[in-house]
């Protein structure tokens, strides 16, 4: 069973894509969160192995908290999401190390 954790601050992302993920018989979405900062706190308590990540959000936003994440736990899986495809942000975020970009 692969754990994800979900962040996104756009309440109707989260529960569409959580949706999704749950009716796959192979992944389970352990927790969801709509800021970077409670993604850090439900990484410290129990990290899962993949983490789909909003990376434009009020306070601490995702490009920073995959960094954070990857500084401390290289092992989990970190894919972005946005609706920005254009421009460098992709890029940046594979370059940090991030595993992929999905636009939304």
């Amino acid at each position: 069973m692969i754990k994800v954790l979900l962040v996104d601050d756009h309440e109707l992302v989260r529960s569409g894509i959580e949706a999704l993920l749950n009716a796959m018989d192979d992944i389970s979405v352990v927790a969801v969160c709509d800021c970077g900062e409670q993604a850090l706190q439900v990484i410290d308590k129990d990290p899962p192995d993949l983490v789909l990540m909003d990376i434009n959000m009020p306070g601490m936003g995702g490009f920073e908290a995959c960094r954070r994440i990857l500084q401390t736990l290289p092992q989990i899986k970190l894919i972005g999401l946005s609706f920005h495809n254009n421009g460098p942000l992709p890029q940046q975020l594979l370059k940090l190390g991030v595993e992929g970009f999905v636009s939304k």
